[in-house]
């Protein structure tokens, strides 16, 4: 029993066994209980998941705040709420990736859920080599500022183009060097099929597995900005990861929603830009300005969530003749 209150990576183990118990058993959950055969989600199921899964996150959030303090709390739910609003664009990518590779909405579900479980990993080695950095340099932090800051006025100033799927450099590695079949094949990510050249039956890829293999890359490509972010938050490793997985756990649920009315948070990008610039400020206010003191997290919650609520109030009203309109 010693080894439950033994730390790990700051935080007591036990916290990271609870935490890791609730993300299997909310995918077995889902995968076994909710989704047992495939089919397409509407938008109501959608949105009643996302409902759910918001108020797990909540719920593990209040927890955190109850027994680790006030700060952590507001830490967790700040970096959740960024996380969240992020995945917003990455919603739109995840949809335009689908529509490349014609995947059926009905096998769309399957491959978020293996999408997802990809970024938990993934997100977990980006975010170890973040800490290790900081752990090595704190002046590292002072980069991701700058990036955050960068980033956030580039995504002000930028364009409206379409991301163009089938220039993606992956597509064509995996394209050139892997067998792939021409046709779908159910939930399936291999299927054999006859290879022209040999005539011999071979295991191939499906346009699943590429859409899966796709979403995974494009997710480490917003991860450059998302990781980043909640370092500027704070450095716990345990807020960080936690407060990024529940954010990701519950978009697969958030996605047949979103996905249906992604043109309505047009004007959304221009407050997580303007969250991005205020993140990254705030490291040097509170190093600069403030002599190494804290920027107060209460602040920080309190900004992100009137911006975030901006932006989708703001967006939600500026285009409401769309749908008329279409």
């Amino acid at each position: 029993m010693e080894f439950l209150f033994a730390d790990w990576l700051g935080t007591p183990a036990w916290f990271w066994l609870a935490f890791f118990s609730i993300v299997v058993a909310l995918t077995a959950f889902d995968l076994g209980f909710l989704h047992k055969e495939n089919k397409e989600i509407g938008i109501r199921e959608s949105l009643k998941l996302s409902i759910f899964y918001i108020g797990i996150a909540c719920a593990f959030g209040a927890w955190v705040w109850f027994v680790r303090g006030p700060e952590p709390g507001m830490q967790y739910f700040t970096g959740f709420f960024i996380e969240k609003a992020l995945s917003i664009d990455n919603v739109f990518v995840i949809s335009l990736i689908f529509t490349y590779f014609a995947i059926p909405a009905k096998y769309q579900y399957r491959a978020l859920l293996w999408g997802i479980i990809g970024v938990i990993v993934l997100r977990g080695l980006m975010i170890a080599g973040g800490a290790m950095l900081l752990h090595q340099a704190y002046w590292v932090l002072y980069l991701f500022a700058a990036f955050l800051i960068f980033t956030g006025i580039r995504m002000m100033f930028a364009g409206d183009e379409p991301m163009d799927v089938g220039k993606n450099p992956l597509i064509r590695f995996i394209s050139k060097h892997m067998r792939v079949t021409p046709e779908q094949h159910g939930e399936h990510f291999l299927a054999r099929m006859t290879d022209p050249k040999t005539g011999k039956v071979v295991m191939a890829a499906t346009p699943l597995l590429l859409a899966l293999v796709v979403i995974n890359f494009a997710d480490l490509v917003f991860a450059v900005d998302s990781v980043p972010a909640i370092f500027a938050i704070t450095t716990d490793m345990f807020i960080v990861y936690t407060s990024n997985v529940m954010a990701i756990l519950g978009l697969r649920a958030l996605y047949f929603a979103l996905a249906a009315m992604v043109h309505r948070f047009h004007y959304l990008k221009y407050a997580l830009a303007a969250i991005l610039v205020f993140i990254g400020a705030k490291i040097f206010v509170a190093d600069f300005v403030m002599d190494g003191g804290k920027f107060p997290p209460v602040i920080s919650l309190g900004v992100t969530f009137a911006l975030i609520g901006v932006g989708v109030g703001w967006s939600l009203w500026k285009t409401r003749g769309e749908e008329k309109l279409a």
